[in-house]
């Protein structure tokens, strides 16, 4: 499904906020030091954050682009290297206190891939795998997900 196809299916049946300004955008950028996968510009750009499958205890919370922060401040409250790397962002709140997390050290096919934010093996790289090349092809397996955790019958079959 192409990104337009995944942002239109976001406003059709989620919860959309109104979309980040290209303002905004460079702002961020200049902020956190990096630069905004066009998978992820796309996405806000067309919406500056969403709550997916319900407004109020949604399955799937991505904040808008203003409170998007370090991994480690987010479930560490801590901004030093022993609280985790300094590359991975707190993209998306799930139920329970974990995240999804976006790792900006490193890009393939010009996108960021995407871990597993489990809150009681963060911030161990192995008790955080990748769950998804890119912010496209996760936000596809969680609108196709009825809210539920898509990744973890992977995992448990890798592992």
């Amino acid at each position: 499904m192409s990104m337009s196809a995944l942002l239109e299916e976001v406003s059709r049946l989620h919860h959309a906020r109104p979309p980040a300004t290209p303002a905004q955008l460079d702002a961020f950028e200049q902020r956190a030091g990096w630069r905004l996968d066009p998978d992820l510009r796309a996405f806000y750009l067309h919406c500056d954050g969403a709550d997916l499958f319900d407004r109020v205890d949604p399955a799937f919370s991505f904040p808008p682009l203003s409170e998007l922060r370090r991994a480690r401040i987010v479930m560490s409250q801590d901004d030093t290297d022993r609280a985790g790397p300094a590359s991975w962002y707190a993209l998306c709140e799930v139920r329970d206190g974990n995240y999804v997390l976006l790792d900006v050290s490193q890009q393939h096919d010009g996108r960021y891939p995407l871990r597993d934010g489990f809150r009681e093996g963060f911030p161990d790289p192995s008790q955080c795998p990748r769950i998804a090349s890119s912010f496209s092809e996760f936000l596809a397996g969680a609108l196709r997900s009825n809210g539920r955790w898509f990744w973890l019958k992977k995992l448990m079959q890798d592992g």
